[in-house]
């Protein structure tokens, strides 16, 4: 089968809309969360389970917004000692974040394998194009330009992406988060995105619930018609 991303700002009802698709589409389906928020994954790697309850038990923040604003990032330090303490910590972290990254891939391959339409809430390579793909920043860790090497070169892109459209105004009201720059800012960064896969769409997640959900299944829907079709005309002609 096939794989589909839901992406957009906070507060367009991605996760919402993922998790009501795994129940009402017409087809096999499962949902698999593919953000950094681990209190909103539903499948994680041990390590990074065992870091969560770590860091949670110790009262420490968890930091799971997505990749930092790029005009909050704070430059690498200048003194070498701090620099390299710095780049190491990112590098282990990184290397937990890629690993996490491919298990959540090898696990939608399974699914995709045994007929299932796999939805995904969220996807790493539109989360970290600006931060760590796009970025040209000379004061840019180690870690975060082998992690935009992989998600560019090798992580693979989903089938089709539905992006999920509202003006800032209406994020804001929803969840209160960020401010309506930022919100603005990230909703262009998607808008942008869109052209760098093959087969996209954009919902108005400013309707109800139902609706936006109704559109959505309409379109992987259709998006599946499509695919039966092409593969017979090309076993016809082949």
């Amino acid at each position: 089968m096939f794989t589909i991303a839901l992406i957009g700002p906070d507060g367009t009802g991605k996760s919402t809309i993922g998790r009501t698709l795994e129940g009402s589409l017409p087809l096999p389906t499962k949902y698999i969360y593919m953000g950094i928020n681990l209190e909103a994954s539903n499948f994680l790697l041990p390590t990074t389970l065992l870091w969560y309850k770590i860091k949670r038990a110790s009262g420490r923040d968890m930091d799971m917004g997505g990749p930092p604003d790029l005009k909050q990032v704070k430059p690498l330090p200048i003194n070498p000692v701090k620099r390299v303490a710095k780049e190491l910590k990112s590098a282990l972290w990184i290397a937990n974040l890629i690993a996490e990254e491919w298990f959540r891939q090898i696990l939608a391959f399974y699914y995709q394998f045994r007929g299932h339409v796999v939805v995904f809430d969220r996807h790493f390579f539109f989360d970290y194009y600006m931060h760590h793909i796009a970025n040209n920043n000379p004061e840019r860790s180690i870690g975060s330009r082998i992690h935009g090497s992989m998600l560019k070169y090798f992580f693979p892109k989903p089938n089709l992406v539905i992006f999920l459209d509202a003006l800032p105004e209406v994020l804001f009201a929803r969840k209160g988060e960020g401010t309506l720059e930022s919100l603005e800012r990230r909703r262009q960064e998607y808008l942008q995105l869109r052209d760098m896969v093959k087969y996209s769409a954009i919902v108005d997640a400013s309707q109800s619930e139902d609706e936006v959900t109704k559109q959505v299944c309409d379109l992987i829907i259709d998006f599946n018609i499509w695919k039966k079709m092409s593969r017979r005309r090309t076993l016809n002609t082949g």
